[in-house]
């Protein structure tokens, strides 16, 4: 099972507050509005973990 590295754990934590206060936004400088889902603030904080370059497992293919 792959892990998460620390960081990447705290910036994907970091990305749930700022949707837990309403304040994430989707897309390109947040062009697609406030982000209603759950499991779409999880994929930004990921992906956000990802572009820092931290520990992350790679993306399942389907």
């Amino acid at each position: 099972m792959a892990k998460y590295s620390k960081k990447a754990q705290e910036k994907i934590e970091e990305v749930m507050q700022e949707f837990k206060q309403g304040v994430l936004k989707s897309g390109k400088n947040g062009a697609g509005g406030i982000v209603k889902n759950r499991n779409q603030a999880i994929a930004i904080g990921i992906s956000e973990a990802r572009h820092e370059g931290l520990k992350v497992p790679k993306e399942k293919k389907v």
